[in-house]
């Protein structure tokens, strides 16, 4: 009697590639930089044609994307900010785990590669705030829409500004290596920017 051997289905293999693909940009990228990643390199790294990558992906930063979000994301990704009453805690919480991530060897080169890449790529640009930056604007305005309706920002707030004074020098200091990226800096965003956001007294009074 003889046993015959199960391949693995055409579906089963493709994932595996993917994800082969994917490891390989991100992981290369980190040891030659943006400039000299290639489609060839990452082919190589990942036992694949080039015509394999091509099939899934138009440029290197689309792979990269993919990789960045494949191998970056939380377990908690998707399930907000959180919401403990404290907004200054909350914040607090939020931006110093930003500070740790953006100072991480592992993330730096990818995350400025993909914003270079942005910069001059129509097309990643718009799928980068379609699959990225607007779902995670909108958890941030989450959290604050619950902080304004529970009466510790001002009612008449714009929200998508609020986000972009929060974030916007914490990612500009990281960008432009401007300053020194610590918790006490992102403490000291958030207390300063809060103070600008909350109801003023009459407000409260009145």
């Amino acid at each position: 009697m003889t046993t015959q051997q199960r391949r693995p289905s055409s579906s089963r293999r493709s994932e595996a590639s993917r994800q082969a693909i994917l490891t390989a940009a991100f992981e290369l990228v980190g040891e030659v930089g943006y400039a000299k990643l290639s489609i060839e390199g990452i082919a190589a790294r990942a036992g694949v044609g080039k015509q394999t990558i091509y099939r899934w992906w138009p440029s290197k930063g689309a792979v990269l994307f993919d990789a960045f979000l494949a191998l970056s994301a939380g377990p908690d990704e998707q399930q907000g900010l959180p919401d403990t009453g404290d907004l200054e805690a909350d914040l607090k919480l939020v931006l110093r785990s930003t500070v740790v991530e953006l100072n991480d060897p592992r993330y730096d080169e990818p995350m400025r590669a993909l914003t270079t890449e942005i910069l001059h790529d129509p097309a990643l640009a718009a799928s980068y705030t379609e699959r990225l930056d607007a779902p995670m604007k909108e958890l941030k305005k989450q959290r604050l829409r619950s902080a304004q309706q529970a009466g510790q920002l001002r009612t008449d707030l714009d929200l998508d500004l609020a986000v972009d004074l929060l974030w916007g020098p914490l990612l500009n200091r990281w960008l432009l290596r401007s300053g020194p990226l610590t918790e006490q800096y992102a403490d000291t965003l958030v207390e300063t920017t809060l103070a600008g956001l909350r109801p003023q007294r009459r407000d409260v009074e009145a």
